[in-house]
């Protein structure tokens, strides 16, 4: 059982690496092709429609979502919120005498 628990832990902390080295990297593709962009989109017309800017903001919400799963950050439900209702739910099926 012991061992078990051990290896999910493994498991579960190689995961987050995983994602977490995704982030780097699309944010390091991010800061390499968004320049690369606005110097096409100057050389074609000169900023008179930087539709670069479009790729950029695009592109930047889908890195804010990435980054904020590869680090486990969660405005919404907070840190340990999913361990907790876990729990919880685990209490009330525990104390529940219905299913006995």
């Amino acid at each position: 059982m012991e061992n078990l628990d051990r290896e999910n832990k493994y498991f579960r902390a190689k995961e987050k690496v995983d994602r977490i080295k995704k982030f780097y990297v699309s944010l390091i593709t991010y800061l390499l092709v968004i320049p690369l962009l606005a110097g096409v989109n100057y050389y074609t017309n000169e900023w008179h429609y930087a539709w670069f800017l479009w790729v950029a903001f695009g592109w930047g919400i889908g890195l804010i979502f990435q980054g904020i799963k590869a680090f486990g950050y969660n405005p919404f439900f907070g840190r340990d919120w999913e361990e907790r209702k876990i729990k919880e739910f685990m209490n009330e099926e525990k104390n529940d005498n219905r299913w006995k």
